[in-house]
């Protein structure tokens, strides 16, 4: 999937619990752009749990240009090799048949006595993480075309009507006029600056600010 079309994304943390033969399986969502932030988001959780006995992790971030490529890493962290991480990467990856990015998982077992075997294991740690994300806020990021234009309130309010009609992200800051920064598909670039050409009859010059990742409704 392309960066103008888009992908589906962590909003904020979630939580979820699975219990499987008495162990119990914390897993815990958490949005990361970078590498160093999930390593971060890892630690958190092994701070908060520290006497659990695994904190099985995987993480999905795309692409944000040639300088940063997209990842994928995943840790069995003590259990037997490709029972956890890899099963939870899984469930990243095939979420609603595309895969969520930006996304990490970590997956804190505490052990209940029963041991699950390899097979129980893998379905154990792909189902934590799996079931966790149908009840998690996501949304979709796209690489969008922003533009910037100075509003009157009434301008800005339409403008927010005809964003939200045709999908385009936008943003404000508000003054004795409003600052809107609107996120559009590069195809549409040139439509969107006719709009707001239309609804300030001409006063308004939309001002081209580059691309940049922004946050659409799921």
């Amino acid at each position: 999937m392309s960066p103008a079309e888009g992908y589906l994304a962590l909003a904020r943390p979630h939580q979820g619990e699975l219990e499987i033969k008495r162990s119990r399986f914390l897993t815990y969502l958490l949005p990361v752009t970078a590498e160093e932030e999930a390593r971060e988001g890892i630690a958190a959780v092994r701070a908060e749990h520290p006497t659990a006995r695994h904190h099985c992790t995987a993480f999905v971030v795309a692409a944000r240009g040639s300088e940063c490529p997209a990842l994928a890493r995943s840790n069995d962290d003590g259990e037997p090799s490709g029972t956890a991480g890899a099963p939870m990467l899984e469930a990243l990856h095939s979420f609603e048949g595309t895969g969520v990015l930006d996304t990490l998982a970590v997956v804190v077992r505490y052990f209940g006595g029963v041991l699950l075997g390899a097979g129980g294991l893998t379905r154990a740690y792909r189902a934590a993480v799996a079931e966790t994300l149908v009840t998690a806020p996501l949304v979709r990021r796209a690489e969008r075309e922003l533009l910037g234009a100075e509003l009157d309130y009434p301008a800005a309010h339409a403008l927010d009507a005809e964003a939200t009609r045709r999908g385009w992200s936008v943003e404000h800051e508000y003054g004795a006029a409003v600052d809107v920064v609107l996120g559009v598909p590069g195809a549409e670039v040139d439509e969107a600056m006719a709009r707001i050409a239309s609804l300030t009859a001409g006063a308004a010059t939309p001002v081209r600010l580059g691309t940049r990742l922004v946050d659409l409704s799921a």
